[in-house]
């Protein structure tokens, strides 16, 4: 038989195409963002700066509190490929204090988004750790 990008199993009534937003949690393209002891504000500028330039993994357009953090945590995961958009950030860009950003993802990945980071606001590295495949990457952000 022959087989083409589209072909569906009639037998199952399932796609042989992948869905090209289905990719797995180790995916080189996606990174997961935690944003540490901010205001809501200041983590939904944050998430708004990287939504602008990534698609948001589950589709979402707001932080993600997480309440069984210690302190207010946000957290995301943005799909960092080549596809990513090429607008200009919002306008309104300001950060009432300092946010806390980890990364981690695939090291081309965890650099693209953190070179969106770097031109919206100052961007100071307070940690790093590499692995195999992944990198995990500690910034402080400030009003630039």
């Amino acid at each position: 038989m022959n087989s083409t990008a589209h072909d569906t199993d009639t037998a199952h009534g399932t796609s042989a195409s992948p869905d090209p937003t289905d990719r797995p949690a180790s995916s080189p393209e996606l990174v997961q963002v935690v944003l540490d002891a901010c205001s809501v504000e200041d983590a939904d500028t944050v998430l708004r700066v990287l939504g602008a330039r990534f698609t948001e993994e589950s589709g979402e357009d707001m932080p993600r509190h997480d309440s069984a953090a210690r302190s207010d945590t946000w957290t995301g995961a943005f799909l960092v490929g080549r596809d990513a958009r090429d607008t200009a950030l919002p306008s309104d860009l300001s950060l009432n204090g300092s946010v806390t950003v980890e990364l981690q993802g695939g090291p081309v990945a965890v650099d693209r988004l953190r070179q969106t980071l770097t031109s919206a606001f100052g961007v100071q590295v307070s940690g790093s750790a590499s692995g195999d495949q992944e990198i995990d990457l500690r910034l402080r952000l400030t009003h630039a």
